[in-house]
């Protein structure tokens, strides 16, 4: 059987900047706009047209949509279809920060490119399972269909609630979703890496965490 590819160490240094970017982006646009409230206004506001730090959350958003490009191109133990996958993700949230949405009204575009980076980067991981014995537990089906469910129930609540006008706090839903979909990506990357690299000097206990036996592999 020919060993699964190992983690680039680019996406690595990837996956540690994804979640601390996801949360600073916002933050601190937020904090330099005098009267933004992060509980009502949703992260794309802060880089609506009319917005004072447009520019700075469109930086965020680039670099959040670089992170995830390299993950679909370098994150190399993860089946390729799933890669595939997190490429969309990508490209829809490069679209999605090309065509902004205006503070006043709606803008298709920019909702079609969302919508289509949610879904993207709340089902990667289906596509990236690996029912290889020797694959890292975390993408092990059981471990993905336990990831699936967490993630399908933070996405379906924040689209159940931007669907609803009078909504009055989309904008903390919004950061939830997009702080566990970044982390669980990084999460994936590191542990698979973590393991690789026990496995590289010796080490082949971590191919299923704490509490699962190999025989059940």
């Amino acid at each position: 059987m020919t060993p699964l590819k190992t983690m680039a160490p680019i996406v690595i240094v990837a996956a540690i900047i994804g979640p601390i970017q996801n949360v600073a982006g916002w933050a601190i646009a937020g904090a330099l706009w005098p009267g933004y409230d992060p509980l009502t206004l949703t992260i794309s506001d802060l880089a609506a047209p009319e917005s004072p730090v447009r520019w700075l959350m469109t930086a965020f958003f680039i670099l959040g949509s670089t992170l995830t490009l390299i993950a679909a191109v370098f994150a190399r133990t993860l089946a390729v279809p799933g890669r595939i996958v997190l490429l969309i993700a990508a490209l829809c949230s490069y679209g999605l920060t090309i065509f902004p949405t205006p503070l006043n009204g709606v803008s298709d575009t920019h909702r079609m490119f969302a919508i289509a980076f949610f879904a993207a980067s709340a089902s990667w991981q289906l596509f990236a399972m690996r029912f290889r014995k020797d694959a890292p537990w975390i993408l092990r089906p059981w471990a993905i269909l336990v990831a699936s469910l967490v993630q399908a129930t933070f996405a379906i609540t924040f689209l159940v609630i931007w669907a609803n006008p009078e909504s009055t706090n989309i904008g903390l839903w919004e950061r939830l979703v997009s702080f566990e979909q970044a982390l669980y990506l990084s999460a994936v990357v590191l542990v698979c890496a973590r393991i690789q690299r026990r496995q590289a000097t010796g080490s082949v206990t971590e191919l299923a965490p704490v509490g699962v036996s190999a025989s059940t592999q």
